[in-house]
């Protein structure tokens, strides 16, 4: 009767070891999906999600990646703003106009 009741334990902790390999997200991430998902989940605190993403890539293809996104960041609001790079890049770390 143990041994029955031995083997359908393991079968069940078997499957559920299958089950959890099966729902690991096993395809690669390129450096700017990291990026993007880094910088929203600092924006939004979640310190799981930056550590995951910040996992997906090496740090200097982070960096680079970061480096890109807010680079086009503030182009894309200079031009929704009608301003210069410079002046909106400024504005958004609370500098001062040159």
């Amino acid at each position: 009767m143990w041994a029955r009741v031995r083997k359908s334990c393991a079968r069940l902790l078997r499957s559920l070891r299958v089950e959890a390999d099966t729902r690991k997200d096993t395809r690669t991430h390129n450096l700017f999906e990291a990026a993007a998902v880094y910088v929203s989940a600092r924006a939004e605190d979640d310190q799981e999600q930056v550590d995951e993403a910040a996992g997906w890539v090496s740090p200097e293809a982070l960096s680079f990646g970061v480096s890109e996104l807010a680079c086009r960041a503030v182009i894309a609001l200079a031009r929704e703003r009608d301003e210069s790079p410079q002046t909106v890049a400024r504005d958004l770390l609370g500098i001062p106009a040159a």
